[in-house]
């Protein structure tokens, strides 16, 4: 698109389905590594990716043509089909339906990096369900509790 100039930074967050703490430390960074050319192969890029056993964050940046729906369901689609591949986890591996996605300046991206990359610290303190009800408070999203991702507590 001639003369489109953007800046669209975006923490993209996503479960395991059930919440299950399926992704295992032995595997993480492979994964992580085939998300990012899944991310790269689309032409965007990514800036930090994170997780725990159980969810992952990715900070990316996209351009105004693409749909973040479309991306995201890539991702997941494609990095459940390379887990499953390698058998990586016992019976079928799969990502929980729906993402959260929170959009940050490009003068708080450092601050996000951090964020993403202290994860198995953070989550020592906090857990992924107060995480992300934070989140959702802390950008002002309305959410319906019936439609928040599926808690195994």
């Amino acid at each position: 698109m001639a003369n489109t100039y953007s800046q669209i930074y975006l923490q993209v967050v996503f479960a395991v389905k059930g919440r299950r703490s399926l992704i295992q430390s032995e595997w993480k960074e492979e994964l992580y590594k085939y998300i990012c050319g899944v991310v790269n192969g689309k032409k965007e890029k990514v800036y930090a990716i994170g997780g725990v056993s159980d969810h992952i964050h990715i900070l990316i940046s996209i351009k105004p043509n693409i749909l973040l729906s479309d991306l995201v369901r890539d991702i997941k689609c494609n990095s459940s089909k390379w887990i499953n591949e390698r058998q990586y986890v016992d019976g079928k591996f799969q990502w929980q339906e729906g993402f959260g996605a929170f959009s940050y300046n490009h003068s708080q991206l450092d601050n996000v990096i951090r964020y993403i990359n202290n994860q198995e610290d953070h989550h020592k303190k906090k857990s992924f369900k107060n995480e992300y009800l934070e989140f959702l408070e802390q950008f002002y999203i309305e959410y319906d509790e019936k439609y928040l991702f599926e808690w195994d507590e």
